[in-house]
């Protein structure tokens, strides 16, 4: 799909997410969601499949969710009925922590690990589905790169990426949680970041 990215966003910086999500969905021919069930999930789990229920949702869970994440993630799906499409890493958690274990981000073994239980189950899923449009939560002053990308961008292989809440800041999600009587949850944990300003590779 070619697009004028900066013409795009342009007509759609002043736009709602629910506008932004049916002028993508409008496009595309094979649209995906990919969560992981971080805080504020929820509001594009809710604002996309509100656009297109059936919509498929890729869940690559690295197997180190906390037991607040799992316990969010199962009543999302069942509250918001996702079309859920589950990808995990090839090695489980406790055969890896006996011949890797979770490497520090200053150690070697961390790049290998980030292949292992993020990168490679993206992959995998992106290689099943292809999909031509790709629904993120990507918002702007959440790492550096996130602050160059806008409400459209493209992937390297082509895929146009959309974040419809990017402009979005956390009390505007609160309000819309509360709004659409969805919960929230704060504990999470990605071991392919550890610190919430650092890219895991998945986006750039």
């Amino acid at each position: 799909m070619s697009l004028n990215l900066t013409q795009v966003n342009a007509e759609l910086k002043d736009k709602s997410p629910a506008e932004i999500i049916a002028w993508a969905i409008s496009l595309a021919k094979n649209p995906v969601i990919t969560t992981n069930f971080r805080p504020y999930e929820v509001a594009i789990l809710k604002a996309v499949t509100d656009v297109q229920k059936d919509i498929k949702v890729i869940w690559c869970d690295t197997g180190y969710n906390t037991m607040q994440t799992y316990k969010h993630a199962e009543d999302i799906i069942e509250k918001l009925n996702l079309n859920i499409h589950l990808y995990t890493p090839k090695q489980t958690a406790a055969h890896r922590n006996v011949v890797l274990g979770v490497p520090s981000v200053e150690d070697p073994k961390h790049v290998l690990f980030t292949e292992q239980v993020k990168l490679e189950p993206f992959s995998r899923a992106m290689k099943e589905h292809q999909p031509d449009v790709w629904f993120t939560n990507l918002r702007k002053g959440q790492t550096a790169f996130r602050n160059s990308i806008d409400i459209v961008s493209q992937s390297k292989d082509g895929v146009v990426k959309v974040s419809p809440f990017y402009n979005w800041t956390d009390e505007q999600l609160d309000t819309y949680l509360v709004e659409q009587n969805l919960p929230n949850e704060f504990t999470y944990f990605d071991p392919t970041k550890v610190e919430s300003n650092r890219e895991c590779g998945l986006h750039i």
